[in-house]
């Protein structure tokens, strides 16, 4: 029979050891025991060489991830131990993966990611409280909802990109950048009253394996809502470029690994939710600033009126994440908004199934959506993601926490 680990280390917050171990058995209650306590210690000792050098250290991290450990010539410890890491693909990532695992979100366009991302993702991302209270630190829990939505889709839509996760290619930068950002931030909330005996480490395993799940499972599920759902191959083939996206955001692979389903996924989410914890205050205002700013998203992705507004997003919403824990976040519910948003779903469906009758339509179709993934991109603003980014800095940048 198992015990309780030697150390009290367990968060005050995040359940108990007991429970997990009736519910899930010891290897995952021993496993979780660790990851509710650890950050990433590897990105975590590259700050600490950035605020002890300065701007050489920020310079050779950030010619490093764009250029390769072997382009520097003295590069400091940690620098060199987090690129040799990253840059050290596993296995399974090989060329097929790499240039061809991630077409299946180009079949798509991209208001319906930013729909699923923010309705969906980012507010059950907003529904744990030890990340509500990592954002709290920044004191600007509402005025960045707008900017942490764009940003969020911008790293996605980039990761995406065919080949982009091979080291030095946009994805694999943009990737290793919003690490950074969380390490960034995990340094100024554990200097800024973030209560660690309650939550455990701030933007902690368990919080990166959880949010993993929501840009996964949970954006997946809510665009099979919307009426565009993938086949259980282009599921599986998505899931595998994950585990590449979760190597190099310094997820331990012992808690994402080998999923292949979203039923899969639905079970291991169940692990990382029995130590979430309940709602707090932050989590609702959280919730209600990101669906106020993504209004405008609602007509591209579905093709519904612009009068539905905010009341079509509360209903999606509320199909995404269920009645209860809408409820919770005060989601409100409209019957002439759910009937407008099941008949756009209807018919998304049957185009879908239409467009999939015939091959050359469906590639005709990735295609233009991956052509128009590389036009939104080259308009965006390219200093969204700064791996530079100072102390003081950060106080004013809430992590996109993927």
């Amino acid at each position: 029979m198992g015990s309780a680990p030697a150390t009290p280390t367990w968060p005050t917050e995040r359940g108990r050891y007991s429970g997990v171990l009736l519910q899930f058995g010891q290897s995952r209650a021993d496993l979780l025991d660790v990851a509710l306590t650890t950050g990433d210690p590897l990105a975590d000792a590259v700050v600490e060489e950035i605020h002890a050098g300065g701007r050489d250290v920020r310079h050779q991290l950030d010619s490093g991830i764009r250029h390769g450990l072997a382009s520097l010539d003295a590069p400091p410890p940690a620098v060199a131990a987090l690129l040799a890491s990253t840059e050290n693909l596993p296995d399974y990532a090989d060329d097929d993966v790499l240039d061809n695992a991630s077409m299946p979100f180009f079949t798509m366009p991209n208001p319906v990611h930013l729909v699923s991302l923010s309705a969906g993702a980012l507010i059950r991302v907003y529904e744990s409280p030890s990340i509500s209270k990592v954002l709290a630190t920044t004191g600007r829990l509402v005025e960045g909802a707008d900017r942490r939505i764009r940003e969020t889709g911008k790293w996605v839509a980039t990761v995406m990109l065919p080949g982009g996760l091979r080291p030095g290619r946009p994805g694999y930068v943009a990737t290793l950048q919003v690490r950074m950002l969380h390490a960034h931030m995990r340094r100024f909330a554990r200097t800024h009253g973030f209560d660690e005996g309650a939550y455990g480490a701030p933007i902690n395993q368990v919080d990166l394996a959880r949010t993993w799940m929501d840009f996964t499972v949970t954006t997946l599920n809510a665009e099979q809502a919307m009426g565009f759902g993938l086949t259980s191959a282009e599921t599986a083939t998505l899931y595998r470029y994950w585990w590449v996206v979760a190597h190099i955001l310094g997820i331990d692979p012992d808690l994402v690994e080998g999923i292949q389903t979203n039923e899969q996924a639905a079970r291991v989410d169940e692990l990382y939710q029995a130590v979430t914890g309940p709602l707090i205050v932050d989590s609702v205002t959280l919730a209600g600033a990101t669906l106020d700013s993504i209004t405008d998203m609602l007509t591209e992705a579905l093709g519904v009126p612009e009068t539905l507004g905010n009341k079509g997003l509360h209903s999606l919403a509320r199909r995404f994440h269920g009645t209860a824990v809408a409820d919770e976040l005060q989601i409100g519910e409209d019957k002439i908004a759910d009937a407008a948003i099941s008949a756009a779903i209807n018919g998304i469906r049957a185009h879908r199934l239409k467009l999939r009758r015939d091959p050359q339509k469906w590639s005709a179709e990735q295609a233009k959506n991956l052509e128009a993934a590389h036009a939104m991109l080259g308009e965006a603003d390219n200093a969204l993601y700064e791996a530079d980014r100072s102390e003081t800095e950060s106080r004013h940048a809430e992590p996109t926490l993927t």
